[in-house]
């Protein structure tokens, strides 16, 4: 078996920040594999083949990049972000778990990229300073009882939250849900970041409260993050406000 395939990570949005060894995958590649706004980013090659397929058939993706790689073609599979966070990397590994035996000795590696929360925590300052997780907000792929679930045990631990998918066009109601259950369980003086299409022309940035935030902010490039007990916000006068949470948390009595 003489294929390969990559499982490369874009990053959000800006060029900059595709690292050297991902820009190297995707130019020796002869095919690539990804979601069609993601393959637009990647820079043209003569020769080079483009496989688009939509954003909800991450499976279908995987199984086809195998299928190529199988058959002796040089595959990278693209994917916005870090390909290891809610991407492209999960869904490759379980086409081969689940799938043709043949597909375990195929030379498999994965380049990472920044990821949104990263993205997004710098233009704020540093809320991800401190302990913090990610959660998905999306219950395509997992019940929402999973999400309160884990939803309510990061805020009774007081971790900062990083929101991925909170919103789709199909899906407009399960950020309010998660306001709503936080609301429960936190101050309602904790900040609430949206970070919208970081690193693009469209790029915006609102810092806000828990008992202000508006689920109508939010749309498919919104990541939302949400503060911890410690996460401190520092005015700017007219700009944006810098958000840091502290290496240093409190101690109990």
């Amino acid at each position: 078996m003489t294929g390969s395939l990559r499982i490369v990570g874009i990053g959000p949005g800006l060029a900059d920040w595709i690292t050297p060894e991902a820009s190297m995958m995707l130019a020796d590649a002869t095919d690539l594999v990804g979601y069609a706004p993601y393959l637009d980013r990647c820079p043209a090659r003569a020769g080079q083949r483009r496989h688009a397929s939509d954003n909800r058939q991450e499976l279908d993706r995987a199984r086809a990049a195998l299928r190529l790689a199988e058959a002796g073609r040089h595959v990278a599979v693209v994917s916005g972000g870090d390909p290891g966070v809610f991407a492209m990397a999960a869904a490759v590994f379980e086409a081969i778990d689940r799938g043709e035996p043949a597909w375990h000795a195929i030379d498999v590696r994965v380049s990472p990229g920044i990821s949104a929360m990263q993205a997004a925590a710098a233009r704020l300052g540093a809320p991800l300073g401190h302990d913090f997780c990610a959660i998905s907000l999306s219950d395509n792929l997992k019940p929402w009882a999973l999400v309160e679930k884990r939803l309510i045990a990061a805020a009774e631990a007081d971790f900062v939250m990083a929101l991925y998918n909170p919103a789709s066009k199909t899906r407009r109601d399960q950020i309010g849900a998660a306001f709503a259950l936080l609301r429960r369980l936190k101050a309602g003086a904790t900040p609430v970041m949206f970070a919208k299409a970081i690193g693009r022309a469209d790029e915006h940035v609102i810092v806000s409260t828990l008992a202000d935030a508006d689920p109508e902010c939010v749309d498919m490039a919104t990541l939302v993050i949400v503060g911890s007990s410690e996460t401190k916000v520092i005015s700017r006068g007219a700009g944006t406000p810098f958000v840091y949470t502290p290496r240093s948390a409190a101690r109990g009595p």
